[in-house]
């Protein structure tokens, strides 16, 4: 955790910071294999050196980026959870519950199903 201290002092508001710390913290300690890194001025996940999920944050909401094939594969359960989406990308609003479950199988299917990919992004 201590790799993404900076950036939780970063931002500003306690509650923002306090739900960014618990999901980092949870990816950790659910997936102790994945390394964490700040690349683009936000917190992500590796596993061997390839990418496998990152976030970033907004004054409304969390951003979860899984790549575009995870979120067409976990599209219809991103809108169920009540997330709002892009192609690369699902909302978590602030005043939203994080559905772990969800988070959870879409970080394992990542790591499956880049598991003999050896470049940071899929190709």
């Amino acid at each position: 955790m201590e790799v993404f201290a900076e950036y939780l002092k970063g931002i500003d508001n306690p509650d923002h910071r306090e739900r960014t710390e618990e999901v980092l913290a949870w990816i950790t300690k659910k997936f102790p294999q994945l390394e964490g890194h700040i690349k683009w001025n936000a917190p992500m996940f590796s596993d061997h050196g390839t990418y496998i999920i990152g976030l970033s944050t907004s004054k409304q909401h969390m951003s979860v980026a899984p790549e575009e094939i995870t979120m067409a594969k976990f599209d219809d359960d991103i809108a169920h959870a009540g997330y709002t989406s892009t192609k690369g990308l699902f909302r978590i609003p602030w005043k939203k519950q994080v559905n772990y479950d969800l988070l959870e199988k879409i970080i394992e299917f990542n790591i499956q199903d880049k598991e003999n990919i050896t470049t940071f992004w899929r190709q």
